[in-house]
């Protein structure tokens, strides 16, 4: 399903992944543990194409490309640490950008009823700015709009 190859990763200077391999089966859990500085985010980076890399990645068998919103769109969301919410939308607001590039307005009200349900508590700050919801709440939202991309 995901097939990284020789991935590497230069920072300037700092070569922070060398000939990175590994592939994920379709149903397998991987954790990528390690120490700061380990080169996790760096890998995820890669993966969602944030960042530029050296070497092969494949998901579903497809050469995955070097465009953010083209890998959205083949089905990978990426939920960075830190929430990075949109402060200034409603919580709502925030989920629909989620789903920016889906057309499916029926699987889009589905979507959202899915997060609500994970995720109660967004439901009842649905109108709340996303910058004055707790940390925890801001997670959340963070998950739950990636959720709504439909990876």
């Amino acid at each position: 399903m995901l097939k990284i190859n020789d991935l590497n990763v230069f920072y300037g200077g700092i070569h922070a992944l060398k000939g990175i391999s590994l592939e994920v089966e379709k149903g397998q859990v991987v954790s990528v543990i390690g120490s700061n500085g380990a080169g996790k985010s760096s890998l995820m980076n890669a993966i969602s194409s944030t960042i530029k890399y050296s070497g092969g990645i494949e998901f579903c068998g497809q050469p995955l490309t070097t465009k953010a919103h083209k890998v959205v769109e083949a089905g990978i969301s990426h939920v960075p640490e830190g929430r990075l919410v949109f402060a200034n939308l409603t919580t709502y607001e925030n989920l629909r950008m989620g789903a920016y590039l889906r057309k499916d307005t029926k699987g889009i009200a589905e979507g959202m009823e899915k997060v609500y349900t994970i995720f109660p508590r967004l439901k009842e700050r649905a109108k709340q700015p996303a910058g004055t919801l707790s940390g925890g709440e801001q997670q959340m939202l963070a998950m739950g709009r990636g959720l709504m991309s439909n990876p």
